[in-house]
């Protein structure tokens, strides 16, 4: 199936793509406040 030139530039999406990217930049930001929370307040195991 080819679509003509003006039905491919009305095409829209990626708006989960956008929701993706700003989930796993968070994900990462907080694993790094978590590493860096270790160590500078170390706590022991009980």
């Amino acid at each position: 199936m080819v679509m003509p030139k003006e039905e491919l530039l009305t095409l829209q999406g990626g708006g989960l793509g956008w929701l993706a990217v700003t989930g796993i930049v968070l994900g990462v930001v907080t694993f790094v406040i978590g590493i860096i929370d270790g160590y500078v307040r170390p706590l022991a195991c009980h």
